[in-house]
């Protein structure tokens, strides 16, 4: 309690405690915002792993493929879209949480019209 007081009193405190909270909402908006990027047959994918598009509203940089390879095998990219293969259907979710992603769907089968 003595803490916030004092935080409170000096002229740095509201700004901090500001601060803290815009982050806080920014990381809460992100959390709620993830679900709703996930194409609902992926949601739905019965299975360990998956393959799938990643789009992005920009071209990818070497930044976006080197932080989807974490969750699986990048096999290449096509406009602004990474492909991942061999994701773990639990972290679905994490590779959609970047604030850049736009959609998550399954990767086409190759030699199939979509």
């Amino acid at each position: 309690m003595k803490l916030w007081r004092a935080m409170l009193r000096s002229k740095k405190g509201p700004i901090l405690l500001l601060a803290l909270l815009c982050a806080m909402a920014w990381q809460a908006w992100l959390s709620l915002a993830a679900p709703g990027k996930i194409t609902p047959t992926l949601l739905q994918a019965s299975g360990n792993k998956v393959n799938i598009l990643v789009t992005l509203p920009f071209p990818p940089e070497r930044f976006h493929v080197i932080a989807f390879q974490r969750y699986g095998r990048v096999s290449g990219t096509q406009d602004n879209s990474i492909e991942v293969r061999g994701v773990n259907t639990a972290d679905l979710l994490s590779v959609s949480r970047p604030y850049w992603v736009t959609k998550i769907e399954p990767l086409p089968i190759e030699g199939s019209s979509s």
